[in-house]
């Protein structure tokens, strides 16, 4: 473990892109403070640009870090947390390096506000991203490249998006001396994307301090645009997210030569438990978070839901669909499966891992409902077991969220939406900190955003970041 105030950022010297590229994991970018000579050679400094100039830049940096995390611990976030902390540094933020286990790192730092005696507003976003497949990219993963109007690589959306936001949005203020009504913490961390354990949750259970005044917070998955019409666009304010419940499965067998007939066989029982778990639809649950929003959608598009046909009603919605169906019940979804070292070995146990989220309020009756299809056979464990987060929409907060969108996009309406994933409010949430998801980004109507998490060809419009870097700025000086 490391906590270490970041003093000395000038001695990490920027690496070339091109390493990373290559393989290089965690190759440093070219410093977006710098042009590059035609030449090839001395890199001369130039003016600082605004928000809406670097924000760019900023992303594309964050890009070419290969911070994949694998889960189990097998993660590096040390060379992206470094590039943040030099960022901020740079500009006059104290930044501070903490350390989980090495190399999976976090920064934080606060910004004075202008009255102290408010809490403190809490931004924060990950670092790390899930693996990336080059070869079915169209674009190389790692390589930050401009495309089509978009910069391309994994973590575009999930979340260095947000990361290089706020990085271009606490830099502008800090270079023209600006102060937010109140303080800000940013926090930029590790190990989101494996459920957050050597990042946000180990920081709120060892340095709850750092952000124990904070009532309140900003992170990812919320803020985004769903065109409605020509005069219309919803903007899905994250306000609930399902709880998560990674789960180990295991069966117990009677090991033995596969030529033999086996009546007690550990993968056919997992097998068995496992298919019925993949298959079973759990009853549909209307949480106030999903009313609210459901009830908003309808009045906007002049139509009334069908209470008893939901899942069709939903289906209509279009990409969004995936994301807001999931809402409607809890889910499980088989993701690996475990068992033997040979093929005439008949194994004594098998082992699969399953992908559960439910909903708020719905924590005993799900994991009743699991052991009940599983049944007394199946010895379950909890990998990743983290509560379900549900807030009001309304406040003050809510209310400059509104207005900082309508001031960019006049047919902007702000609406609740809950998350069927997760998110590090999970861990924050515990210190009674409010929750949202506010990443304001206005989206092209056909874009295909749901499908970006985690996915091939993960992209965000560059114009998407400069409206949200205008809308983030805009609600830090009203917040």
């Amino acid at each position: 473990m490391l906590l270490v105030g970041y003093d000395n950022v000038s001695r990490y010297g920027p690496r070339s892109a091109c390493a990373s590229r290559a393989g290089q994991t965690g190759g440093m970018p070219s410093a977006p403070s710098s042009s590059p000579d035609p030449t090839g050679g001395i890199r001369l400094p130039v003016t600082a640009p605004d928000a809406e100039g670097e924000v760019v830049e900023l992303c594309r940096d964050l890009l070419r870090f290969e911070s994949v995390n694998r889960g189990n611990g097998d993660g590096h976030e040390r060379p992206i947390a470094e590039y943040v902390a030099a960022k901020l540094a740079e500009v006059g933020i104290e930044p501070t390096i903490l350390e989980s286990e090495p190399g999976r790192t976090s920064v934080v730092a606060r910004i004075e506000g202008t009255d102290p005696s408010r809490a403190p507003l809490l931004i924060h976003g990950h670092l790390d991203v899930v693996p990336a497949d080059a070869s079915q990219w169209r674009v190389p993963p790692f390589s930050g490249e401009e495309v089509d109007g978009c910069l391309w690589g994994r973590g575009a959306v999930d979340m260095k998006d947000m990361d290089a936001m706020t990085l271009a949005v606490v830099r502008d203020l800090a270079r023209s001396g600006r102060k937010p009504p109140r303080d800000l913490v940013v926090a930029f961390l590790a190990d989101e994307e494996a459920g957050g354990v050597l990042g946000a949750r180990w920081l709120v259970e060892h340095h709850p301090d750092l952000f124990a005044d904070c009532s309140e917070a900003i992170g990812e998955v919320g803020g985004f645009s769903y065109t409605v019409s020509d005069d219309l666009r919803l903007y899905l304010i994250e306000t609930a997210e399902k709880g998560l419940a990674w789960m180990k499965l295991t069966a117990s067998g009677r090991a033995g030569h596969g030529s033999m007939i086996s009546d007690d066989n550990a993968v056919t029982a997992l097998c068995e438990a496992v298919a019925r778990l993949g298959r079973h639809e759990f009853p549909l649950v209307l949480t106030p978070t999903v009313r609210v929003f459901l009830n908003e959608l309808g009045e906007a598009l002049g139509v009334e839901f069908d209470l008893d046909d939901l899942q069709t009603t939903v289906s209509k919605l279009g990409p969004v669909a995936r994301m807001i169906g999931a809402t409607l019940r809890n889910t499980v979804n088989p993701t690996q499966l475990q068992a033997g070292e040979k093929v005439n070995v008949i194994p004594g146990e098998a082992t699969a891992y399953v992908d559960g989220r439910y909903l708020p309020g719905q924590e005993e009756e799900f994991i009743r409902q699991l052991d009940e299809i599983l049944g007394p056979d199946i010895r379950r464990e909890w990998v990743v077991h983290d509560g379900a987060v549900e807030t009001g929409f309304d406040g003050a907060l809510v209310e400059a969220m509104g207005a900082s969108l309508r001031a960019e996009d006049p047919i902007a309406r702000p609406v609740p939406y809950m998350l069927s994933g997760g998110t590090d409010a999970k861990s924050f949430s515990r210190l009674g900190i409010r929750c949202f998801g506010f990443s304001p980004l206005l989206l092209p109507a056909d874009l295909d955003f749901s499908g970006m998490f985690h996915g091939v060809d993960e992209r965000v419009p560059v114009e998407s970041l400069r409206f949200g870097v205008r809308v983030l700025d805009r609600f830090l000086r009203a917040c």
